[in-house]
């Protein structure tokens, strides 16, 4: 780089570190992703550019064009990162997986980390099944869907069991059985289990649900009608109505969920609306001309985003997960590096991909559909955001809190007299449940029913390692249960040194149809509003931390159950416990067999199952005396 290039960098960052300037001169003019880290060295943004030099150096300038949020993560930059690449695709690609590993808080992060379901066929199978996953693998079976929401694949589910007789059991069908099951009786399987069916035969039924979940209806309802009319000519009347109700219930539910023509293909559109600081995503899946799918992404940081950096950054994030790409996206503005994303998509489906902006005809309609769609929901969660904003507002009225309690911790204790008792702490902020900062307690140093000393316990430990860390402290703390347990825990966070913290006790009142709330230092507690938007919320982030101890006493229980039962048994280890449990099904079951008939389970051994046996048999004599 020339003096006078050097020159005109140091007078643009005049007032960056000396290391930041030093990283922009050395910056090369090569394709690659660059990552800006805070001065905790925290990566908080990672971008893609086709040259390096001038797309990093941009960030530096004095300049208009710069949004707000830009200019703040400018601020915290202490540090830039880069990697060369061969290509910008190749950057697309790296810069795609590095925001899924760090999440940077100034990327547009959309979040949505679900697996949606898909159904499976391998064809290649004696006879296959079909079978719901939640990942693609490349193993050269068939993948249909996704079904968004979950319903969307019942519903397929079950109109294939009644029109498609494919079997849905667990059996190995290489094998021959005696007796076929109930599904075969009612006409929902062919029975390959017993041979009733060839596999020829089932190999027809089975191109028909390929054509069936490829939208090739057109296909399937010529190949049924043909094969109705050859069986009425063999005189297999039976049969031949029996096709005949299936191309009858196939037709019905074409003609109620057929939106578009085959001819669109597999399409996904993309329906998006901003309002303000919102933005709502409406994604339709089309397989074969069917609407199989829909989901819907929801963001609040919308802000002074511009449409095409949403849409850009979703697709980003969207498509570099094991989901099924289409043939075409459609879309209602252009993004940029429109065609370097259609590259990068084609090589991940390895066949042609588009990404369109229609602007008439039946792709339009489609367009139009998916953003009245999300119009709809930007509505809904627009009034869902307002009305936790007025409640959090509400309650720094009510109780007098100093501060906005946009981050609150409540806590909840779960036992049964005592036993396997727990504790759980649960995060809301700023409008969410964050289920990352959930925490569950293994109540260590209470014994007995005693829920006011088991809260303090879990307070000290929660707020004594807040301390220890020099994290910063919630708004609002709420705590499951009346004054007793209020007062529990104050005692416990003067002992540790927090004073001033907004802490509450929330309570069902006494005829158990209202709530109430206990305040520090007050005699009295407060009866709620329940019709309040503060009510409603204190309501929803209690019943979280109820459930979430809940499920984590019962999975003590389970274990504890598991261990009194098996683990204590001399010669049972995790391995021969699965085996026994996989082979008669239950601890119950065992209990009633002899030593001899244990040692049928795989990798039992006649000392062993002696244990057992003696181990069971005892415990029998024991309850016996004790009646």
């Amino acid at each position: 780089m020339g003096i006078y290039a050097k020159m005109w960098v140091m007078e643009m960052v005049y007032n960056f570190s000396s290391a930041i300037k030093e990283k922009l001169i050395s910056l090369p003019e090569t394709p690659g992703v660059y990552l800006m880290k805070d001065h905790k060295g925290v990566v908080i943004y990672v971008g893609k550019a086709l040259s390096l030099t001038d797309r990093v150096k941009s960030y530096f300038q004095k300049s208009t064009t710069l949004t707000t949020r830009i200019e703040n993560m400018v601020r915290h930059i202490a540090d830039i990162e880069w990697i060369v690449t061969e290509s910008e695709l190749e950057a697309l690609i790296l810069e795609s997986n590095l925001i899924k590993k760090y999440r940077p808080r100034y990327n547009v992060i959309l979040r949505d980390d679900k697996n949606y379901p898909f159904l499976r066929l391998y064809v290649e199978d004696k006879y296959p099944r079909i079978e719901v996953v939640r990942r693609i693998q490349q193993d050269g079976a068939l993948y249909f869907g996704p079904y968004v929401p979950v319903s969307a694949m019942r519903e397929t589910l079950k109109l294939l069991k009644r029109v498609f007789p494919l079997a849905t059991c667990k059996l190995d069908l290489n094998k021959k059985y005696d007796r076929p099951c109930i599904e075969y009786e009612i006409g929902r399987c062919g029975g390959a289990c017993v041979g009733a069916v060839s596999e020829f035969d089932y190999k027809k039924v089975v191109r028909d649900v390929r054509l069936f979940l490829e939208g090739k209806d057109r296909e399937l309802l010529r190949s049924l009608k043909n094969r109705m009319n050859e069986e009425a000519g063999k005189l297999l009347f039976e049969e031949a109505a029996k096709t005949r109700d299936c191309i009858f219930m196939i037709g019905k539910v074409l003609e109620r969920q057929r939106i578009v023509s085959a001819e669109t293909g597999d399409t996904d559109v993309i329906g998006f609306v901003k309002e303000g600081k919102y933005a709502a995503l409406q994604i339709l899946f089309f397989r074969g001309g069917m609407l199989v799918g829909r989901k819907e992404i929801f963001y609040d940081k919308a802000g002074d985003l511009k449409d095409e950096e949403i849409l850009m950054s979703f697709i980003e994030q969207f498509y570099s997960r094991d989901v099924l790409i289409p043939a075409e996206v459609l879309i209602h503005v252009n993004i940029p590096d429109k065609e370097l994303v259609e590259q990068w998509l084609t090589k991940k489906k390895n066949r042609k991909v588009l990404i369109t902006v229609p602007v008439r005809g039946k792709k339009s309609g489609m367009l139009r559909l998916a953003v009245e769609n999300a119009i709809e929901a930007i509505k809904s969660h627009g009034r869902k955001m307002e009305e936790k904003e007025r409640g959090v507002a509400e309650l720094q009225e009510l109780l007098n809190l100093s501060v906005l309690p946009e981050r609150i911790e409540a806590f909840d204790i779960s036992n049964i007299l005592g036993a396997d008792a727990v504790g759980s702490m649960v995060v809301w902020e700023k409008g969410k449940l964050r289920n990352g900062e959930y925490r569950h307690f293994k109540i260590k140093t209470v014994t007995g029913a005693d829920d006011f000393a088991m809260i303090g316990e879990v307070v000290q430990r929660r707020y004594s390692r807040l301390m220890a860390e020099g994290m910063e402290l919630p708004d609002l703390i709420v705590i499951d249960g009346g004054k007793g347990q209020l007062n529990s825990a104050i005692r416990v966070l003067e002992d540790i040194g927090i004073k001033d913290i907004g802490i509450i006790g929330l309570a069902k009142a006494k005829e158990e149809k209202g709530e109430r709330v206990f305040l520090p230092g007050n005699t009295e507690a407060i009866e709620l509003d329940m019709t309040s938007p503060s009510t409603h919320l204190l309501q929803s982030i209690r019943d979280e931390a109820h459930r979430f101890a809940i499920s984590y006493h019962r999975k003590l229980r389970g274990k504890e159950v598991m261990l009194s039962e098996l683990d204590k048994i001399k010669g049972i280890g995790r391995a021969r416990k699965l085996a026994l449990l996989k082979y008669f099904g239950s601890v119950e079951a065992l209990k009633s067999l002899s030593a001899d008939e244990m040692m049928k389970a795989p990798g039992m051994t006649e000392g062993v199952a002696k244990e057992v046996y003696e181990e069971f048999r005892s415990k029998k004599q024991e309850v016996r005396g004790q009646k």
